[in-house]
């Protein structure tokens, strides 16, 4: 089906707001397939995105730019795979803090030392 010819509010059912809460998936958030639903009772543009999430973890924004959607729509079709099953979501890992420059010093003694 070719999205761009189809209004957002027909995609999500004339929906404005995912099911669930709107800071549970930004962005950021992973999302992957459970591969054990069947998927012949979705949409086809929920059907394209549980075959992309097969892979592994997506990005919303990887997600969204895959299927050609609005992230909104995108959000709105995710979070309904999540409430069905057909997929799953966590949160990227968090970003390494940066090491203390005492600790790297140290570091770089004992390396000298050795040599």
């Amino acid at each position: 089906m070719r999205t761009d010819l189809v209004r957002p509010y027909v995609i999500t059912g004339g929906r404005h707001q995912p099911s669930r809460n709107t800071h549970s998936l930004d962005l950021v958030t992973l999302v992957t397939a459970t591969g054990d639903r069947p998927v012949g009772e979705l949409e086809p543009e929920q059907q394209k995105m549980v075959r992309l999430c097969q892979g592994g973890y997506l990005s919303v924004a990887e997600v969204a730019g895959h299927v050609r959607l609005p992230v909104s729509v995108t959000t709105i079709l995710l979070a309904d795979l999540i409430d069905s099953g057909h997929v799953v979501a966590r949160k990227p890992p968090p970003m390494a803090r940066p090491t203390d420059l005492d600790v790297l010093e140290k570091v770089l003694d004992g390396l000298n030392n050795i040599l």
